[in-house]
């Protein structure tokens, strides 16, 4: 049984408070490093503007910290279909005094123009794997989506969250494994295609790149 979370991205794309603590931190030469341009890491330097504003803690997910929340839960499970992940993400920019903070403190680490020139982003990921007693292995179903819109990422959620819920994916599993002939042989974005085909869904779009003039 597949639970919808009550998760709800925040349609604030902008952190405004400026930093209190840990400024120095901002100043240093590594608090940009491993800048994501386009996806959801957070550098160091961004992690003490979540927490000045507080609007969602950071989660750590694999290596890095993400602004994220569970989107499905189901019960644990060790075989047929489930979920690999399956996250709402966002990232925000920097406006009010926060965004005057940056400026000013880019004067000395010109890094932080990095932060300043960046959009708000929105994004959902979701991956359904399966595997069997057999061996069998692969990934049933796999989907990114990310907008600087919001209410284009929330209209998509909803249309995703209407597949979840009402799709049998142990059948659905079944269908893709006994057709792999078809897509097997295809790489990560051919494999995605078919699927995303066969569900009626327009092909995945991600890693938008958050830079501004």
């Amino acid at each position: 049984m597949i639970e919808l979370q009550a998760a709800y991205l925040d349609p604030n794309g902008f952190w405004t408070n400026p930093a209190e603590y840990e400024v120095e931190d901002i100043l240093t030469v590594h608090a940009l490093d491993k800048f994501d341009q386009n996806g959801y890491n957070l550098t160091a330097a961004e992690l003490i503007y979540a927490f000045a504003n507080s609007t969602i803690i950071p989660q750590a997910r694999r290596w890095e910290y993400v602004l994220r929340y569970d989107w499905f839960k189901t019960p644990p499970k060790t075989e047929g279909w489930h979920f690999n992940h399956q996250d709402l993400f966002e990232r925000k920019g920097y406006a009010g005094a926060a965004r005057e903070q940056l400026i000013e403190l880019a004067e000395i680490n010109p890094l932080l123009w990095k932060l300043i020139k960046m959009k708000p982003k929105w994004g959902i990921d979701v991956s359904i794997d399966y595997v069997d007693r057999k061996g069998n292995v692969f990934e049933v179903f796999h989907y990114e989506w990310d907008d600087f819109d919001y209410n284009l990422v929330t209209e998509k959620q909803a249309v995703l969250e209407e597949i979840i819920l009402n799709t049998d994916w142990e059948h659905l599993a079944k269908v893709f494994w006994n057709n792999r002939d078809q897509w097997m042989h295809l790489d990560f974005d051919g494999q995605t295609r078919y699927k995303t085909d066969y569900l009626g869904l327009e092909p995945e779009r991600f890693k938008l790149v958050a830079w501004t003039l």
